[in-house]
């Protein structure tokens, strides 16, 4: 199961930082589509690429990972609201509602044992 929790940490943390650095385009596009100012957006992807770079961390310091995995499961949440209120399609929120499932399971795994 540890190393499930490790390749669930890894896949969260590589997505999260593969939209915001290189599918840049399509979140500035959603941000848009929900109506919220650039100042959000850059906080929103400066938070999650931090907190992602702290979810890998975790694999080498594991005291990181709770913390940093109920983060990122908020900021998940927050995108499934956001995908809600502007009705967007089930295949535009199945992305965020993995890596919220993701985060959940990781968060379960690990928050005791710190």
């Amino acid at each position: 199961m540890e190393t499930f929790v490790l390749i669930s940490q890894l896949i969260v943390s590589l997505s999260v930082a593969y939209v915001w650095i290189f599918r840049y385009h399509v979140v500035e596009q959603e941000f848009k589509d929900f109506g919220l100012s650039a100042l959000t957006r850059s906080f929103v992807g400066a938070s999650k690429i931090s907190i992602a770079t702290l979810l890998a961390a975790g694999i080498w310091y594991p005291a990181l990972t709770p913390f940093s995995a109920i983060l990122m499961a908020l900021f998940m949440l927050a995108a499934q609201y956001f995908h809600f209120k502007v009705t967007n399609p089930i295949s535009k929120r199945v992305p965020s509602f993995l890596l919220l499932a993701l985060c959940l399971f990781i968060f379960g795994m690990t928050y005791q044992s710190v």
